[in-house]
């Protein structure tokens, strides 16, 4: 039974090119130049400029927050590893890159306060509708091409909030 490809321009690709596709999941991915709306964002933001931050389900989450370069590291590796085509199937393969390890989103505002050397105002608020207590990520494909995500919350907060500074000209 032949199967219709629809609408994923990286099946067609596949189909037409012999491209095999990658599909990557990356969540809480924080760093230099990362979007405005991500929380490592509106925090830094928040305390340089002496606000409020928003705390949802009371600081009770964890994230699988990863650095920027380590999703890098990652995409580096699959791009050198693509997908084999199995038993007449096309090659596709679904890659997660993220850190592997939940770290409490209380630890990481402490890693954001500890690099700005200023405790931040917390306005703790119940969880939001549609969110989740627990993000993580099985990593166990991408270790097997040797993927390993090296950068600690500190370290990675660190960076981030020297960037911040270094951009906005903060002292």
């Amino acid at each position: 039974m032949k199967r219709l490809v629809t609408g994923a321009p990286g099946f067609i690709g596949f189909h037409l090119y012999k491209i095999p596709p990658t599909g990557l999941r990356f969540f809480t991915v924080y760093g230099p130049w990362g979007r405005p709306d991500m929380a490592i964002y509106l925090f830094a933001d928040a305390i340089a400029n002496g606000k409020l931050i928003r705390v949802f389900n009371n600081g009770d989450m964890s994230r699988d927050f990863t650095y920027i370069y380590d999703v890098v590291n990652g995409i580096e590796i699959l791009l050198k590893n693509p997908p084999a085509k199995e038993g007449g199937e096309a090659a596709y393969k679904l890659s997660n890159i993220w850190n592997g390890n939940p770290q409490s989103l209380g630890d990481f505002i402490k890693a954001i306060e500890t690099s700005f050397g200023i405790e931040a105002k917390k306005e703790f608020l119940p969880m939001q509708a549609g969110d989740v207590p627990q993000t993580w990520a099985d990593v166990s494909d991408i270790e097997k091409l040797g993927y390993k995500s090296t950068t600690q919350i500190k370290e990675g907060v660190q960076k981030f909030v020297g960037w911040f500074k270094g951009y906005y000209r903060l002292s």
